[in-house]
């Protein structure tokens, strides 16, 4: 017990602080005044115009890997739904959301009684249950050491997102700090680790592997994989990542071959497809990631799975013949050091380095009309642009995020984040504004698509307030290209609201810029070397491009499913994406392949 007095809203604020959270991105709200209150006092508060923009903002902000912690603060009733979608998308990446909520008083709550009792009371916390870590509506203070334990389930073993409902009440109340901070704070949690044996068991198989093949996903942390270049070097260890680990390795690195995907790189899923063994380190090994026939992932070879959740090992796909419930960054140089790979390991670069050079990015299968982008083309030249030092976020959905994953020449330093578990549109601008809060001086490039761009495009006030270093690429092609896409394939081109012909409408993008005194320009043919388009490329201000793609642009390679003997649809495997190669080429590239 103590003589000191403070509301509880100002104490919680106090202990956020000690667990290294900087920012708050919020709407305001009735429901949260107290809290807002204290955390303005302490924190850089930033206020957004929709809630699911500040979610999915925080999400960005941690994952780009700044300094310092976001978080979410939203009111009752709409505060909640609105924000959701960024809980739903945090949940399927397994990252850090902590989103704080306003509920009505403890006293109004309707307890099931009747629909509503208090102004804009909704059950926040059933809710948002079934995709957070944690849910928990305050009815009462809770002490420090209750608190911390909660805010730090988000963050391991395996992140995602918390919520804590605040009852309006509750945030006011006065409470004494003595009694609230009397207990000690938890120890954090222990990560599992893999035994000596397991490690030398791991090693003994690549060792002896003719084709290994080491695939880093996002549960392989950047500090992690920088610590490990030395042994990658010296050891000489293919590799490979994940979406969620572009980042970890050079694009220009020497023993790097790719991302592979069911919308990834041909050359990188062919490799894949031929390796004899497969560490999969940090990895879920999804459906997009092994494709939707897994049956045929890695079809000759060994499957190692490393992961912290020992629900993805056990889930039954894709085969798995060794899975070792571990984190990732404690296994990383235990494998490596002292790794010695054999010989034939020599001929398995060289075969990759042949595949990559004989199946390019920019495949030339693609087609558009005279006078547009072509979308690969325009990424690769935006990568070769883009600094080490700039942060880069690639669309969530659609051809843009496709594209530029397939496409993009990674540098070392540079952070890239998207989130495609839930493949929402609308993610890019809200997720580059809160990238950029977390590299402030750092020039961020957003890749988006006009169909995701304008479902968030009001978030362009903070960028104008804030005057943040972004620039906004609009891949603009009048629609959905993925959606136009399925319609074309599979009904004929019977097209409906995918595109400005079907119903939907854009605005003038450059306008739409002006509304908020952002400069912008579309790029036309040799723009790298427009003199307009450097200086707002250079400028420590924001500006909008905009990038024309032939609304009927083809999206090649991809893969596509067939009709069985019976009937149904069966998906390729990763290493036949369509077109199909010629004979000779196949014949080269899938040697190791039936």
């Amino acid at each position: 017990m103590s003589d000191e007095t403070v509301k509880y809203a100002e104490l919680v604020t106090e202990w956020l602080e000690e667990l290294g959270y900087t920012h708050c991105f919020f709407v305001a709200g009735g429901n949260i005044m107290h809290l807002l209150d204290g955390v303005r006092k302490r924190m850089k508060c930033v206020p957004f115009v929709h809630e699911v923009a500040a979610g999915i903002a925080s999400e960005y902000f941690n994952a780009s890997g700044g300094s310092g912690r976001a978080f979410t603060l939203v009111t009752a009733g709409p505060g909640l739904t609105n924000v959701m979608t960024a809980i739903g998308g945090a949940w399927l990446e397994s990252r850090e959301l902590l989103v704080l909520g306003g509920q009505v008083k403890s006293t109004d709550l309707a307890r099931g009684a009747v629909r509503q009792r208090g102004i804009q009371e909704i059950d926040g916390r059933d809710v948002a249950a079934p995709l957070c870590k944690a849910s928990v509506t305050l009815e009462a203070p809770i002490d420090r050491a209750d608190f911390t334990e909660l805010v730090e389930l988000g963050r391991t073993p395996r992140c995602g997102p918390v919520f804590l409902e605040f009852c309006l009440d509750v945030q006011g109340a006065p409470v004494d700090r003595g009694e609230l901070e009397a207990r000690p704070v938890a120890p954090p949690v222990e990560l599992p680790r893999a035994s000596d044996a397991e490690a030398l068991a791991v090693r003994q198989l690549l060792n002896e592997a003719r084709r290994p093949m080491l695939l880093l996903g996002g549960g392989v942390s950047r500090e992690a994989a920088l610590a490990a270049r030395p042994l990658l070097a010296s050891c000489g260890l293919p590799v490979m990542t994940t979406w969620n680990g572009i980042d970890r390795v050079d694009s220009s690195d020497p023993y790097y071959f790719g991302r592979p995907n069911t919308w990834g790189q041909r050359s990188a899923n062919i490799i894949l497809q031929s390796a004899d063994v497969l560490v999969a380190l940090g990895t879920r090994l999804g459906l997009q990631q092994t494709g939707f026939n897994w049956q045929e992932f890695v079809p000759g070879g060994t499957v190692v799975q490393v992961d912290i959740d020992p629900a993805e090992l056990g889930k039954g796909h894709p085969r798995v013949d060794l899975a070792l419930c571990a984190d990732a960054d404690d296994l990383l140089p235990r494998l490596l050091d002292g790794l010695q790979l054999g010989p034939a390991v020599g001929e398995w670069r060289t075969f990759a380095r042949e595949v990559i050079e004989l199946l390019p990015l920019s495949d030339p299968a693609n087609e558009h009309a005279e006078g547009y982008f072509d979308p690969y083309d325009w990424v690769l030249e935006l990568s070769a642009l883009c600094t080490a030092e700039d942060v880069v976020i690639p669309a969530s959905s659609g051809g843009a995020n496709s594209v530029s994953l397939q496409t993009f020449q990674q540098k070392l330093g540079q952070p890239i984040v998207t989130d495609h578990g839930l493949a929402a549109m609308g993610y890019g601008l809200s997720g580059a504004i809160g990238a950029a809060l977390a590299h402030p001086g750092r020039r961020t490039v957003l890749i988006e698509g006009d169909g995701g761009f304008a479902q968030n495009l009001q978030e362009l006030s903070i960028v104008a307030v804030n005057a943040l270093p972004l620039k906004c690429f609009i891949v603009a092609n009048e629609g959905y290209a993925s959606i136009r896409s399925t319609q074309r394939n599979y009904f004929g081109g019977e097209y409906v609201g995918c595109d400005t012909s079907t119903g939907l409408g854009f605005p003038d993008w450059i306008k739409l810029f002006a509304a908020f005194d952002i400069p912008a320009i579309e790029l036309g043919e040799g723009w790298t070397d427009d003199p307009r388009f450097r200086e707002l490329w250079e400028s420590e201000r924001p500006a909008g491009f905009v990038v024309p793609v032939d609304p009927e642009q083809s999206y090649f390679p991809k893969i596509a499913s067939r009709v069985t003997a019976s009937g149904s649809m069966e998906s390729n495997p990763l290493h036949r994406m369509s077109p199909d190669l010629g004979e000779d080429l196949a014949v080269t590239v899938l040697r190791f392949l039936p």
